[in-house]
């Protein structure tokens, strides 16, 4: 039997750009002495979030929290962990893994959102690193297998995160994870900086291409003197 002949109506399709309302969230930022920590923290802050950076010392953090302005509030990381929503991953590769296994605890339960880059460096330029788990995302949602992890934000020019004088930054944030709820709020929350847009981009398996896109853009980059980003067609 069809659902006409049983009476009842196809739901209709759920539109991709319905996202949540995500402007009363707090938002941690691991490795927000670091410059893509710092930006991210600057871009969110600005456009209205509550944000608390992180770093291995209080001290630190608070510091750069008052360079930054914006109400910007620093904490171990530890610390800003527990005070945040959302906890964005901006360490750097090498510390990944052993800040995210110290940090089990503290992440429980939070929607946590990897933004590492695993990439080498050597006298022909940047080149992406395979972790063994497959990507820094995948390696994230083994060390938290109680926090709902999520891989976004990592093509994104640090420079221009942290350049007052830039209002728009035009760039498509490619989302990716397990729970399409999740990946909502994350994608929300990139379109709160003005000239984002967060694209749902597929689950975790799919990270390791996107972080590895990286080294490419640093070439771009490099070789053209600019702060390229990544803009989606035809969505």
């Amino acid at each position: 039997m069809t659902t006409a002949e049983s009476g009842g109506a196809k739901p209709a399709a759920k539109d991709p750009w319905e996202l949540p309302d995500v402007s009363g969230l707090v938002v941690g930022v691991l490795g927000g002495t670091g410059d893509q920590g710092r930006g991210l923290a600057y871009r969110l802050a600005r456009a209205g979030h509550r944000v608390v950076i992180g770093s291995r010392s209080a001290d630190r953090a608070e510091a750069a929290a008052a360079e930054l302005g914006e109400g910007v509030e620093g904490a171990d990381n530890a610390g800003c962990a527990r005070a945040s929503d959302v906890v964005i991953v901006a360490v750097p590769w090498e510390g990944h893994a052993a800040t995210l296994t110290a940090l089990a605890d503290d992440l429980a339960g939070k929607l946590v959102v990897d933004c590492v880059n695993p990439l080498g460096f050597d006298k022909k330029g940047a080149y992406a690193i395979v972790p063994e788990e497959g990507s820094a995302a995948e390696q994230a949602a083994a060390l938290l297998p109680r926090s709902r992890v999520t891989a976004a934000f990592h093509h994104l020019s640090a420079v221009l995160l942290q350049d007052p004088a830039v209002e728009r930054i035009d760039t498509d944030v490619m989302v990716l994870g397990e729970d399409r709820a999740d990946c909502a709020v994350v994608q929300a929350l990139a379109g709160r900086i003005p000239g984002m847009r967060g694209v749902f981009a597929g689950r975790l398996r799919n990270a390791h291409q996107v972080e590895a896109l990286v080294a490419n853009l640093i070439s771009v980059n490099r070789r053209y003197k600019a702060h390229a980003g990544v803009r989606l067609t035809d969505v």
